[in-house]
């Protein structure tokens, strides 16, 4: 709250009203992508937010399993799919300065550690408009995630399909890809975004 309140100009005390309904608004507009993304990938659906450097689990359709990411939780973006689509909408300068603040903490042996290698990642990302987390934030679980824009084309956070890695191997995630950005789409537009 203390970094909207600074770049917006608003009071801390305005911020804290307007927050939660901001985003019980988001979470609601975006709800009908994420049951209909659930049900034609079969996986768990995450939307989250980008709140400073890190990202705030704001919603999730699930199946019967659970993921170690909780609703209200914060996650480094590094490591998950929502915040490597989010990292590869940055300049070059603000993914600078956005390392520099973070670093690379590794949650898992498989979380990537490495600026160049990340880097080389955020191209990809580009590229394909959608992102993976290979068992980068928890052991066991894969993710592709999409970036989510407000009404301005401000990358404001992303939405995930989350599966056990035995479910869903790599190549098979990968085919998920594109109805995961068709969702993003879809959330952004519900957001105002044309």
């Amino acid at each position: 709250m203390t970094d909207i309140a600074r770049v917006t100009g608003l009071p801390q005390s305005t911020v804290h009203h307007l927050l939660p309904t901001t985003m019980v608004d988001a979470v609601e507009r975006a709800r009908p992508a994420l049951h209909a993304l659930r049900r034609s990938t079969g996986c768990t659906v995450h939307l989250a937010v980008l709140l400073g450097d890190e990202l705030v689990h704001v919603d999730e359709v699930e199946k019967p399993y659970r993921t170690a990411w909780r609703l209200g939780t914060s996650l480094p973006a590094h490591g998950t799919a929502i915040g490597k689509a989010v990292l590869a909408s940055f300049s070059p300068a603000e993914l600078d300065a956005h390392l520099t603040r973070t670093g690379l903490p590794a949650r898992t042996p498989h979380t990537i550690t490495s600026a160049p290698r990340l880097r080389a990642q955020l191209t990809r990302v580009r590229r394909s408009g959608f992102a993976l987390d290979d068992e980068e934030n928890e052991v066991g679980v894969r993710c592709v995630g999409a970036a989510v824009r407000d009404h301005s084309g401000a990358v404001i956070g992303g939405l995930s399909a989350s599966s056990p890695a035995l479910e869903h191997s790599l190549p098979e995630l990968i085919a998920l890809g594109p109805r995961v950005l068709r969702a993003a789409d879809e959330v952004s537009a519900a957001l105002g975004w044309l």
